[in-house]
C-alpha cells in the first residue's frame, strides 16, 4: 500500500551559466484532494473495497451512495488515515478531517466550548472555539453542558470539531441518519454554507438520495467494493426537489440501488422529507456494518 500527502512541487531551476529566458510554462492544475486506484480491503476473506478507483477534485463535493455494508464507511476511514490495513494507492490531502455523526467522547457535565479543540482547553483557545461555534450556528449553547444538546446540536459540535482542523478534505460519514425531517433539512443547509464558505473538498456518504443529489457536484453508487454508477449533478443551488431532471437523476440512481423509483413525500422543495425505499427520501434498508468501527465510534478529525 501507499498512502501519501500532497506536498508542493520544486520547481526546477535553470542552471546559472544558461542566460536564455526562461519558457513560459502553462499553469499546473491543482491536486486533487482524492485520487485512489486499486485499493482493496478484506475483512474475514470478504473484500469490503475491491480494487477501487477514485478521484475527488479539489472544492469538489463527491456523494457516495450505498445500502450500508458495502464498504462506505470503510473507504472513508482508509481516506482518513485510520485504516491502514490496505493494499492499492491513496493520495490525499495532506489537512483532512472525518466528522461521523456524534461529537468526540467527553464528559457529559463539559461545557460545549471547551470540547471543540482538540487536546486541554486554555484561556486563549476560548476565542478559537466561538469562532467554529458561530460557523456552524451554535453560538448560543457555548456554555451548555454536553448532555444538554440535542441531537441536532450534537451533529452540529461534530462539524465544528472537524472544521478546527482546516480540512482541504472533509470527510462526513451518513451525518444526516436518524435526524426528524425538520432537523435534517437545517443540517443540509449548514454542510452546504459550509462547504461553500470554505471551499475544502466533501465526501459524503450517505444512503439517502435525496440527500445526495441536494448537496454534490457528484454522485457515486458503490456495490460489490467498487464505484458501480456515477452521475454528474447538471442543476444550480438552491435545488428543487420538484425540479424534473432531480427527479429524472433520483429515479436513475433509486434504480442502481434497487430501491423504489417513486416520488418521494417532502415537508418542503429545498430539503429530504419521507420517501420510500426502505427510510427517508429514498434511504434503502440496510443497516449492516462494512466493518469495524474506530475505538471511540464518534468523529475522528485528524491533524
Amino acid at each position: 500500500m501507499a498512502i501519501h500527502v500532497h506536498r508542493p512541487e520544486n520547481t526546477p531551476q535553470a542552471p546559472a551559466h544558461d542566460t536564455r529566458a526562461p519558457r513560459r510554462k502553462a499553469p499546473a492544475s491543482p491536486s486533487p484532494a482524492v485520487r485512489v486506484a486499486g485499493l482493496t480491503r478484506v475483512f474475514d476473506g470478504r473484500p469490503v473495497l475491491d480494487n477501487l478507483g477514485l478521484d475527488v477534485g479539489t472544492g469538489e463535493f463527491v456523494a457516495l451512495l450505498g445500502h450500508g455494508g458495502r464498504g462506505e464507511s470503510t473507504l472513508l476511514r482508509v481516506l482518513a488515515g485510520l485504516d491502514r490495513e490496505v493494499t492499492g494507492t491513496v493520495l490525499v490531502a495532506r489537512r483532512r478531517a472525518l466528522a461521523l455523526p456524534a461529537p468526540r467522547p467527553g464528559q457529559p457535565w463539559r461545557k460545549v466550548w471547551r470540547s471543540v479543540l482538540p487536546g486541554p482547553p486554555g484561556r486563549t483557545e476560548r476565542a478559537a472555539s466561538e469562532r467554529l461555534l458561530a460557523e456552524v450556528g451554535l453560538t448560543h449553547r457555548a456554555a451548555a453542558r454536553l448532555r444538554a444538546l440535542t441531537d441536532l446540536e450534537a451533529r452540529r459540535l461534530a462539524l465544528a470539531q472537524a472544521l478546527a482542523y482546516d480540512p482541504g478534505l472533509l470527510l462526513l460519514d451518513d451525518p444526516f441518519a436518524t435526524l426528524d425531517p425538520a432537523a435534517r433539512t437545517a443540517a443540509l443547509h449548514l454542510v452546504g454554507d459550509v462547504w461553500r464558505r470554505r471551499g475544502c473538498a466533501v465526501l459524503l456518504a450517505t444512503r439517502d438520495v435525496e440527500e445526495a443529489l441536494l448537496l454534490a457536484d457528484r454522485v457515486l453508487v458503490l456495490d460489490e467494493g467498487a464505484i458501480a454508477y456515477e452521475a454528474a449533478v447538471p442543476m444550480g443551488r438552491p435545488r428543487d426537489v420538484t425540479d424534473r431532471r432531480f427527479a429524472e437523476l433520483r429515479g436513475r440512481l433509486l434504480a442502481r440501488l434497487g430501491a423504489p423509483t417513486s416520488p418521494g413525500r417532502h415537508g418542503n422543495a429545498s430539503g429530504p422529507g419521507g420517501g420510500p425505499g426502505g427510510g427517508p427520501g429514498g434511504r434503502p434498508a440496510d443497516d449492516t456494518d462494512d466493518g469495524p468501527a474506530d475505538g471511540t465510534g464518534r468523529s475522528a478529525p485528524l491533524p
